[in-house]
């Protein structure tokens, strides 16, 4: 095991990114486990912590089978080589592209009461998760904050993530931080002693003190 539990990922992760060179910017982090990682980011740099809400698309007959990822300005990227074997097109998952960013409308407004973002003109955007395995609802936030704020500088922090899956996000941002690239990687819990589930309450605790 890498980290005892997400807040200390989110120690050891704050501790490789140079302070001085955030001190205009925003942490936004993926619930739930990354806000958790993500406040202490936010803690040590004196960030304001928000959020912002990728989900999974799944597969129209098998919704644990994901075949890509959305996030809440509509922002969609596929797997377009697992489109293809299961004979599918962007247009057949419209149904349930639209039932996530639903759901992602819904998370926004249960956790911050709102759906709309404050103003992050001119800042910094540092994306936050626990830990990154396809990569994709990861990439799929980091399309969506460029479009929604497009930002003079976008970063992504995760604890963990395979090498192939780091550098292809690599090439998504001006600024990667990664602590672990194993070459054996399963799932993102192997690397954590703890990994219960982060709460819904927690998640609005983490955002209540530490938005502003």
């Amino acid at each position: 095991m890498l980290f005892r539990d997400r807040v200390d990922a989110g120690q050891k992760l704050a501790k490789i990114i140079p302070e001085n060179e955030y001190q205009n910017a925003v942490v936004l982090a993926i619930p739930r486990g990354g806000v958790v990682v993500g406040a202490q980011i936010a803690k040590t740099l004196r960030a304001p912590l928000d959020l912002v809400i990728p989900r999974k698309i799944g597969a129209p007959q098998n919704p644990e089978l994901a075949v890509g990822a959305v996030a809440q300005d509509g922002t969609a990227i596929f797997n377009q080589s697992l489109l293809t074997y299961l004979r599918l097109t962007a247009e057949d998952l419209k149904a349930m592209v639209e039932e996530q960013i639903a759901e992602i409308h819904r998370r926004m407004v249960y956790y911050r009461g709102t759906s709309t973002y404050p103003s992050y003109t001119g800042k910094k955007i540092i994306v936050v998760d626990d830990g990154v395995a396809t990569g994709y609802t990861v990439r799929a936030a980091l399309r969506s904050v460029k479009k929604m704020f497009e930002p003079p500088d976008i970063t992504l922090a995760v604890p963990v993530g395979p090498p192939d899956t780091i550098d292809e996000l690599s090439f998504e941002v001006d600024h990667l931080f990664c602590l672990y690239k194993p070459l054996y990687f399963q799932a993102v819990g192997q690397f954590y002693s703890n990994f219960t589930q982060t709460t819904d309450e927690e998640v609005i605790l983490l955002w209540r003190e530490l938005s502003s």
